[in-house]
C-alpha cells in the first residue's frame, strides 16, 4: 500500500499522521505525537504506528521529507511509557527478565523505530520544542534535522527512575567530549538550545513559534528530481526559518569544571566529586547534584558501565547491549521502585538497592550485560546490522 493510500488519522488516535501537499505532486509527510496529557509519552501503541508510516512513506517516491513533532505546545516527548511497563514488572515473575513479554515488545519496537530513524533513506526534521527526554531523545537523536527551540528542554534523567540512558543514549553520551556524557547520565541536567547546538545535539534553532512557517516553506521548495539533493534543500528551508545563535548555556559555561570532574575513570571518583557541588552557589550545578544524589546509585553505576563500552560499538551493537540491559532493569528492584516512588505513589522516596555507591560496585552491573533467550536463538536485534 502506498503512503498516498494510507488513511490521514484522525481525534483521539496516538500518533497523527497528514501529507502536505508540495509543487510538482511531491508531499512532505508530518508526524504528531498525540498524547500531551501525558507530555506525548512514547508508548507501544505509538512506536508501533510511527513505525508502520515511516516504512511506508520511505518507500514512497513522491514523499520527499517527513517531520516529527509533538501535540500539546508543552513537549516534543518526555520519555516513554513508564506506566505501562510498571504494569508488566508487576505482572511478570520476579527475577525473570526474559519472561517480561510486554518489556520485550517494547524495547523492541522502540529500539527498532529510533534504529530505522537513524538510517533512513529520505530527510527527517525533528521539531525538539519544549520537553525533549528519554524516548524523546532517542527519537529526535537520528534525525538528520534536529530542530530546538526557546523552550526546548532535553535531558536524560534515567537516575531519578532507577533505569539508564537507553535508546541510544549511551552511544550519543560517550561520543561527547569526555566526562560531559558521564555528567550528564549522572545527573539528568537539562540543556537548552545553546548547550544542544554546541555539543551536537541539535542542528538548529528556530523560533517555537516558526512550525506552521517552516512546513509552508516546505510546501512550496522546488524539489530536485534528484532524492540526493533534499536533504541540502531542508538545509536552505531551514537558513531562512532559523533565529539567532542563542546564548552559551550552562553545561558550555562550566564545561571546564565538568570535564575535570568527570573526565576520570574512577567510578567512586567521578561520584564524589558531582555530589560536592550540592552546595555550589550555581543553582545549575548544586540542582545537578541533588538530582544526583538523591538518584540510584546503581543506575548511575550502570551507566558508567555501559558509556565505557558503547564508545568503541557500533549504533547496531550499542541497541542490542541497552536492549539486554532494559530487560535486566526490569527484572531489577530499582526501575520499578523509582516509577513507584515518582509516578504512583508519588512519595518521592525511593528505597535504592543497592543503597549506596559503594555497594553498586563494577562487579554488580555485570549482570546486565548477562545474555537473554533460550540458548542458541539469535538476539531480537541481530537484523539491525554490524
Amino acid at each position: 500500500m502506498s503512503a498516498s493510500a494510507l488513511p490521514e488519522s484522525v481525534g483521539q488516535d496516538p500518533v497523527l499522521f497528514r501529507e502536505i501537499p508540495g509543487l510538482g505532486g511531491r508531499r512532505i509527510g508530518v508526524a504528531t505525537l498525540n498524547s500531551p496529557q501525558t507530555l506525548n509519552g512514547l508508548s507501544l501503541p505509538m512506536c508501533r504506528l510511527l513505525d508502520a508510516r515511516l516504512q511506508a512513506w520511505a518507500a514512497d517516491d513522491s514523499l520527499v521529507a517527513v517531520v516529527l513533532n509533538g501535540a500539546g505546545g508543552k513537549a516534543f516527548c518526555a520519555g516513554g511509557d513508564l506506566h505501562a511497563l510498571y504494569r508488566a514488572m508487576l505482572d511478570s515473575p520476579a527475577g525473570d527478565a526474559w519472561a517480561n513479554v510486554t518489556a520485550r515488545a517494547f524495547f523492541e519496537t522502540e529500539y527498532r523505530l529510533d534504529y530505522r530513524i537513524h538510517r533512513y533513506p529520505k530527510p527527517v526534521l525533528c521539531w525538539a520544542s519544549g520537553i525533549v527526554m528519554g524516548g524523546g531523545v532517542g527519537l529526535m537523536l537520528g534525525a538528520s534535522h534536529r530542530i530546538v527551540t526557546g523552550t526546548t528542554r532535553y535531558a536524560m534523567p534515567e537516575v531519578t527512575i532507577g533505569l539508564y540512558p537507553d535508546v541510544a543514549g549511551t552511544w550519543m553520551l560517550s561520543r561527547l567530549p569526555r566526562g560531559i556524557g558521564t555528567f550528564l547520565a549522572f545527573t539528568g541536567a537539562q540543556l537548552g538550545a545553546g548547550d544542544c547546538l554546541h555539543y551536537g545535539l541539535a542542528d538548529r534553532v528556530c523560533d517555537a513559534g516558526g512550525l506552521d512557517a517552516l512546513l509552508a516553506a516546505l510546501a512550496i521548495t522546488d524539489w530536485s528530481t534528484d532524492p540526493s539533493g533534499h536533504a541540502a534543500q531542508v538545509d536552505a528551508v531551514l537558513d531562512a526559518c532559523q533565529t539567532a545563535a542563542p546564548e552559551p548555556g550552562p553545561l558550555q559555561r562550566h564545561a571546564d569544571q565538568i570535564r575535570r570532574a568527570c573526565g576520570r575513570a574512577d567510578f567512586l571518583e567521578i561520584a564524589a566529586a558531582v555530589a560536592a557541588w550540592k552546595d555550589d552557589p550555581d543553582p545549575w550545578l548544586s540542582r545537578a547534584a541533588a538530582t544526583f544524589l538523591t538518584g540510584s546509585p546503581g543506575s548511575a553505576r550502570l551507566s558508567h558501565t555501559l558509556l565505557a563500552r558503547a564508545r568503541h560499538q557500533s549504533l547496531a551493537e550499542t541497541f542490542r547491549m541497552e536492549f539486554t540491559a532494559s530487560l535486566h532493569c526490569c527484572a531489577e528492584p530499582d526501575f520499578r521502585e523509582g516509577i513507584r516512588a515518582l509516578l504512583i505513589d508519588k512519595d518521592k522516596d525511593p528505597r535504592w538497592n543497592p543503597a549506596t555507591r559503594e555497594q553498586a560496585t563494577a562487579q554488580w552491573a555485570q549482570r546486565f550485560l548477562v545474555p537473554l533467550g533460550p540458548a542458541g536463538r539469535p538476539h531480537p536485534l541481530a537484523d539491525l546490522g554490524p
